[in-house]
């Protein structure tokens, strides 16, 4: 796979539905910004992916924010499955913590076929985590917390999110996703 064409095809996801719908209202800034470094990994397995995960991590930890802010490990080769993909995340938040960067970098996961427990394939809040290819957000806390002066809008944000996929309608919702990475 092209990694160029995944990137194009990522940024287009961000552009047209993250910051479109402002699924993230933190986004915008960093998108705009260039402060956003998109890695695609040829990882087949999970310990390269897991290789990979640790590079990133370092390097994400190891640049200036004001250079690289938050970053992408999309990894359209391994981790189809969303059930392989989730028990990966769990592994990837205890590197996380081995790693000694826990309250420094967290996770956000995103994957084409992303279910909530408690949910239907189908339905419209699973896409606000679902994304052209699977990957990993790896997000600095310290951004987190600079942009955002009020922790309980944080908890606020996956309700709202529901809420706009849901007036927005699954024909429309699928319109657009599928627009988006193409």
């Amino acid at each position: 796979m092209d990694p160029d064409a995944v990137i194009e095809a990522t940024q287009r996801w961000i552009r047209e539905v993250v910051i479109g719908l402002n699924l993230c209202p933190f986004a915008r800034r960093v998108f705009d910004g260039g402060l956003i470094r998109y890695s695609v990994t040829d990882a087949a397995d999970t310990a390269a992916l897991a290789a990979a995960l640790t590079e990133q991590l370092h390097s994400l930890t190891t640049a200036p924010a004001e250079v690289i802010e938050t970053a992408f490990l999309i990894h359209p080769n391994a981790l189809a499955d969303f059930f392989d993909y989730n028990d990966f995340v769990a592994g990837a938040d205890e590197l996380v913590a081995e790693l000694g960067l826990e309250g420094v970098i967290q996770i956000a996961s995103f994957h084409p076929q992303y279910q909530f427990a408690g949910t239907r394939p189908d339905d419209v809040e699973n896409y606000t985590n679902r994304s052209p290819f699977p990957m990993l957000h790896l997000l600095r806390e310290e951004s987190i917390s600079r942009v955002n002066d009020d922790p309980e809008k944080l908890l606020d944000i996956p309700k709202r999110n529901i809420e706009t996929l849901r007036k927005l309608g699954r024909a429309k919702l699928l319109a657009l996703v599928n627009r988006a990475p193409g």
